[in-house]
């Protein structure tokens, strides 16, 4: 019987907002010149509409995906992006309605076949020197963000690549084929 890599909790946990600490409060959670004019309200933007690509524009940077529920943002990034824009705290925050644009605006793409193919390649690498699920996928996190392609969700990354990868690499295996266990 396969054993899952992450357990609900740690799923979860990486699904959402981590802690943030003060140096990449003021690292990712900065808006340029440039920025605050992506989101001026001259653009017909209401307040609504302004804090949510914000929330979504400093995210991406920072965590390299935006979590599926934009209001769980750590308040201290909140306030900070608030009171930038002038906009009162507690303004309701977006997901879908500007990702697109936001990631577009910063130059990044969404994980199509060639880049998840791309990342194949570079976690089967990776594979054949080490075993830790954890270690591998912080390291795809990392290649996915240098090359500013969104993560997909945390199934999506991991549902049934590892076994494979072995594998291919030659490598002994255990579990079922979908799930990753290590030896």
């Amino acid at each position: 019987m396969a054993t899952r890599v992450f357990a609900d909790d740690e799923l979860e946990r990486l699904r959402g907002f981590p802690e943030i600490n003060k140096e990449e409060l003021s690292r990712f959670f900065t808006l340029t010149p440039a920025d605050l004019g992506f989101i001026d309200p001259g653009r017909g933007r209401s307040p609504k509409d302004r804090i949510g690509p914000a929330v979504q524009l400093c995210t991406l940077p920072w965590l390299g995906f935006v979590p599926e529920d934009v209001t769980s943002a750590p308040p201290a990034a909140v306030a900070r992006l608030s009171e930038r824009l002038r906009i009162p705290v507690g303004e309701k925050q977006t997901r879908t309605d500007h990702l697109r644009e936001v990631t577009g605006y910063l130059n990044w793409k969404s994980a199509k076949a060639m880049q998840l193919k791309e990342l194949g390649e570079f976690l089967l690498a990776r594979a054949m020197e080490h075993d830790s699920p954890s270690l591998l996928f912080r390291l795809a996190c990392e290649h996915l963000a240098a090359s500013r392609v969104v993560r997909p969700g945390v199934v999506m990354c991991w549902s049934g690549w590892p076994p494979r990868g072995r594998k291919r690499a030659g490598r002994p295996t255990s579990g079922c084929g979908t799930c990753w266990r290590p030896s």
